[in-house]
């Protein structure tokens, strides 16, 4: 992996939850002024036309509107974080240790320029969750479907439609580089299952570290990761060592009010349990995908995924804490910071922090809720599924490697898979981990086995899919991390499975010593990675790229998109590897 002497991201967000103003550059045209989408009705977005039982995957109000943004990597040395510790060196976007929010409405254009003034490390930035609908070349990975920008001054535009709404993240996807500071949150604004009276905006939740993500590569190598030192809320928190640095996240609500928020995971290894003491959340999104409302009082949020909540101000005006803890006996990561917080604060009470600590909730154990019902549904078939050699992913470490059906990904940076498409050839390297997929507009399943021969260690994995959201069909019988029993696929759990209307993301959780049934349907062409999204796991491996419909892909991919492509490896290899000090040393993703 490159090297990077730094630290994780630690985003400040300025104001409580709000972000700058976006840029929009070209006028709303008329649909986009026929919004009907209210308080009392977030269901409604442009009267008679499109509304939350639109299929988005279908039909997109197409705006004609281009938001436009600049994104600028630097690195600042001496760097005072915001619980008071200095550290070596941070990477920084556009000057502040979080991105600044891409905000969109359903169905405008996003822009993105983004320029490398790092000094030695590459990029390439993720637009995570995005489907990037017949944009593959779009997507920001490096090694699959593009070359790394590369540093002192390389730039790259980024352009693409936001057919989707909710709440996203965007990161960088070179190594694990986002560890070290390069993320920022997306809201794309659109129809909601339930009114509410205030947006929050983004609240970005993340394990945080005084080592730098590229030391904590090399470490996990050979080591069992390390405690995070320190849980940040929006970029911020107190020093667990000393608590009169640094400072708690505040989030103000309305009395009476009706709040919708937007959590995101954007840590590297810890997942978070999430509870408010003497509230309840209501889900309205997982992910991209709108939910019928699903009230509960604490949230699994593995690595990458986010949930779309709201919250009533119903309680006596006081503060109360907003807790993260730890499940799955240290299965799901921990902390150096015993008690991760932030203040929920309603408007017109005193300051100062809550009195009541609250109950740690119900241990989730590593696993993520996956009863809830998409408001847009889907129907698919499960009865006929047979685990076959060819959709069944067996997931191994050896030592401290990971495999997928024995082989570790390492891409190419200087040649990516999409390169190769376009190309018409399948001359790529074997640990691209390339599984092609000629089938088009059809559900293809994959079933993935945790350590199905019983070598270990077994651990939970957050599996991300670029380029689609998967159906999660079902999964093992849910049991802590720890526990001795292992599930293997059989035959007699087809009758388990559920394809009416089944969860619908693009992160979930694959249980320790379990299995997960996986399917998305083969309507995007291209070059998409899955992977698991503990940045130490995807370093080490634990990864595969879907090559779809590549005959469909080179034919429909635009020429200026192809002379990017070859354009940005060219800059790319002709910087690489001659004049960078540090050599990939991982995955590359």
């Amino acid at each position: 992996m490159p090297s990077f002497i730094g630290a994780l991201f630690s985003g400040l967000i300025v104001s409580q939850l709000s972000w700058a103003a976006p840029s929009l550059l070209h006028s709303l045209d008329a649909r986009q002024q026929q919004n009907c989408n209210t308080a009392s009705n977030r269901a409604c977005w442009i009267q008679g036309q499109y509304d939350i039982n639109t299929d988005y995957e279908i039909d997109t109000p197409l705006t004609g509107v281009i938001r436009e943004y600049e994104l600028t990597l630097t690195q600042a040395e001496n760097w005072v974080g915001p619980d008071g510790v200095v550290k070596d060196s941070v990477m920084l976007v556009n000057g502040d240790i979080i991105g600044p929010l891409i905000y969109a409405q359903w169905g405008d254009t996003i822009s993105v320029k983004v320029t490398n003034n790092l000094e030695f490390n590459g990029t390439s930035i993720h637009w995570h969750g995005i489907r990037q609908l017949n944009t593959n070349l779009q997507d920001g990975v490096n090694g699959a479907t593009e070359c790394p920008i590369p540093p002192n001054g390389g730039t790259r535009t980024y352009t693409y439609i936001a057919h989707q709404y909710g709440t996203s993240w965007y990161h960088s996807h070179f190594s694990a580089q986002y560890g070290n500071g390069v993320i920022g949150p997306i809201q794309i604004d659109g129809p909601a299952s339930l009114p509410y009276d205030i947006d929050l905006g983004p609240l970005i939740l993340s394990d945080y570290y005084y080592q730098t993500a590229d030391y904590l590569v090399v470490y996990t190598q050979s080591n069992a990761p390390p405690a995070s030192d320190n849980v940040l809320f929006n970029g911020t928190n107190i020093n667990p060592a000393n608590p009169s640095e640094g400072e708690y996240k505040t989030i103000t609500l309305t009395p009476g009010k009706r709040h919708r928020l937007r959590l995101i995971n954007t840590s590297v290894e810890n997942h978070f349990q999430v509870s408010i003491v003497g509230h309840d959340m209501t889900v309205i999104g997982t992910d991209f995908v709108p939910v019928d409302s699903f009230t509960t009082s604490s949230l699994f949020v593995g690595i990458g995924q986010r949930y779309d909540v709201t919250i009533d101000a119903s309680q006596a005006t006081d503060n109360y804490w907003m807790n993260v803890t730890f499940g799955g006996g240290g299965g799901c990561g921990k902390s150096n910071n015993p008690y991760p917080a932030a203040i929920i604060h309603y408007d017109g009470a005193a300051t100062g922090n809550p009195t009541n600590l609250g109950t740690v909730p119900t241990d989730h154990e590593c696993l993520d809720l996956i009863n809830f019902t998409p408001v847009v549904s889907r129907s698919v078939p499960t009865s006929s599924f047979t685990a076959t050699g060819d959709n069944t992913l067996d997931i191994e470490s050896v030592a401290r490697k990971w495999t997928i059906d024995g082989s570790s990904l390492v891409v190419d940076w200087g040649h990516p898979l999409a390169q190769y498409a376009i190309e018409n050839s399948t001359a790529w390297p074997s640990s691209d981990n390339v599984y092609q997929i000629d089938a088009e507009n059809q559900w293809v399943y994959w079933l993935i086995q945790n350590d199905p021969a019983e070598t270990g260690p077994a651990l939970p994995h957050p599996i991300h899919l670029h380029g689609h959201d998967f159906v999660v069909l079902g999964r093992s019988p849910d049991e802590a991390p720890q526990a001795t029993t292992y599930y293997n696929f059989t035959s007699s759990d087809v009758f388990s499975l559920n394809g009416n209307n089944p969860l619908r993301r693009d992160v979930t959780m694959l249980p320790a010593k379990g299995w997960l049934l996986l399917a998305f349907k083969t309507d995007n062409p291209g070059a998409w990675l899955m992977h698991c999204h503990i940045a130490w796991h995807a370093s080490g491996g634990l990864g595969l790229s879907f090559l779809e419909n590549m005959a469909g892909f080179s034919e429909g991919v635009s020429q200026s998109d192809v002379d990017v492509l070859n354009s940005q490896c060219d800059a790319w290899n002709a910087y690489y590897p001659s004049n960078d000090a540090f050599l990939q040393d991982d995955s590359g993703v």
